[in-house]
């Protein structure tokens, strides 16, 4: 099943198992940017919310706002037992602290995954781990590579894998070329979170029955673009766009509901 059609049926359970509850989960989206690409993200998250009738809420604050303000502001959420979700969008504006943020929010609610003691996995990876599942690649004792290390996708995503128990190579800008060629040759799935254009092309030797998950958003006069070159010669390929965006932006309505559960229980 391709990955709009997924979204579109996990959607659909998720309306009905919400259309059950008599109090609707509510998700706080906390913006302090103008940034153009965050006002798209959270344009999506709010349209999510919508479908499947959750109450998301944007409160947009100036992107003046004091690190001591924005902390005091996520202290009222974070006490507020009528919210079950809370997430501040990034990036942040400069003079606030991003690491402070994260660690402001209650782990309880942290449905974006990113405080240290968070009862979440981050979106993306959960949102990829979840997919897989559903396409029925098998993920114990498959040799899986994660090309790139940051905090939000890279790493993660590694962890997951091996929770899957796969054996897990993560590869990033010090490996070599040739060990970079070695372990994509054998790998059977291959996560990239680059930040480069067609970073993972034909040049590369790839088993036909590998999985590749393509995570990056690149954009340039033509259009956007994956970390891939399309049509790869593999079983399976994520596009670019419509694609781990769409699966991270269900996964964080599938915490939501998770966080619900905790918090109304």
């Amino acid at each position: 099943m391709n990955i709009k059609d997924y979204v579109i049926n996990r959607k659909i359970e998720l309306k009905k198992e919400i259309s059950s509850l008599t109090i609707k989960p509510k998700l706080i989206i906390i913006q302090v940017n103008d940034d153009p690409a965050s006002d798209t993200y959270v344009r999506g998250k709010l349209k999510d919310g919508a479908e499947v009738t959750a109450n998301v809420i944007l409160d947009k604050q100036r992107p003046d706002i004091s690190e001591e303000d924005l902390i005091k502001l996520i202290d009222k959420y974070n006490n507020d037992k009528t919210v079950h979700g809370l997430i501040v969008q990034m990036p942040l504006p400069k003079h606030i602290n991003e690491n402070h943020i994260k660690l402001a929010v209650n782990p309880k609610k942290d449905v974006d995954g990113f405080h240290p003691l968070t009862n979440f996995d981050p979106c993306t990876p959960k949102g990829i781990i979840n997919y897989l599942k559903s396409e029925n690649v098998v993920i114990q004792g498959k040799n899986a590579v994660v090309i790139g290390r940051s905090n939000i996708v890279g790493k993660p995503m590694q962890k997951l894998l091996l929770k899957e128990n796969a054996n897990v190579t993560q590869l990033h800008s010090k490996t070599t070329n040739e060990d970079m060629r070695f372990y994509l040759e054998h790998a059977d799935i291959i996560v990239v979170a680059v930040g480069k254009k067609h970073f993972l092309n034909s040049n590369f030797k790839l088993k036909e029955s590998a999985v590749v998950v393509d995570v990056g958003i690149n954009r340039d006069e033509s259009g956007l673009h994956g970390d891939c070159e399309p049509n790869l010669k593999v079983r399976l390929q994520t596009p670019v766009p419509g694609g781990v965006g769409l699966l991270t932006r269900l996964t964080l309505l599938t915490n939501l509901m998770e966080a619900y559960y905790g918090i109304q229980h």
